[in-house]
């Protein structure tokens, strides 16, 4: 899978750095050993952060920059680290949805970067271009209907936009047939060392809980 950085991104954050994750893996329904690892990461948020405190870890705090940047409201549409970790805060379970999903929502709040999380057998073509969405532009949420992606960073593959960092799209979702992962991290803050560690992360978490050898991950910019 090829992807490109487009200039209008290039505009509004020229230090983006992202890493893409590709692995051949076996999901579950559930997986105990995930969900504790998960409760653990929860206990340290409620131990070390507040609903307003988490605004300013690096990967958030610059995705929402982007948001702005970009004309849309980081408050209205939170990025999905933010989310989740808002969530974990406020006291509330995070979806327990499958494993993959799971594990992507893990990687997601250890590292404060919003992930999109990808059954690569459903992208059209080999190419995937982060641009920005356009009003009017149609794109179906998870589990949302359909989005306002107007202003949101978006990744589109030949069909159209196949994730945000608020929602990836219904066409693309991880599914429990999923065999063909790609996994794509979005470093707005420039830190090409801690979007690499997120990416071996990933892979260690495909190794413990997904039958997987880890795969591979490549960075772009």
């Amino acid at each position: 899978m090829k992807i490109i950085v487009s200039q209008e991104i290039e505009t509004v954050c020229p230090s983006f750095v992202g890493a893409a994750v590709e692995a051949y893996c076996h999901n579950t329904p559930y997986s105990a050993p995930l969900w504790e690892e998960i409760d653990s990461w929860a206990e340290k948020f409620r131990k070390e952060l507040t609903t307003e405190t988490l605004k300013q870890l690096p990967g958030i705090q610059a995705t929402r920059k982007v948001y702005k940047a970009c004309g849309k409201d980081p408050s209205r549409y939170r990025p999905a680290s933010e989310a989740l970790i808002r969530r974990i805060l406020q006291g509330k379970p995070l979806y327990q949805i499958d494993t993959l999903v799971d594990l992507v929502n893990l990687a997601s709040i250890a590292y404060g970067y919003s992930i999109g999380g990808f059954d690569a057998d459903k992208i059209k073509g080999d190419i995937l271009t982060l641009g920005v969405g356009k009003a009017g532009e149609p794109y179906e949420g998870i589990g949302r209907g359909m989005l306002n992606i107007e202003g949101l960073p978006v990744y589109r593959d030949e069909i159209g936009g196949v994730g945000t960092p608020t929602s990836d799209n219904e066409r693309t979702k991880i599914d429990i047939n999923t065999t063909h992962l790609l996994v794509l991290i979005n470093g707005y803050d420039g830190n090409a060392e801690n979007v690499a560690a997120n990416a071996e992360f990933i892979c260690q978490l495909l190794r413990k809980y997904c039958d997987s050898d880890g795969g591979g991950y490549v960075m772009y910019r």
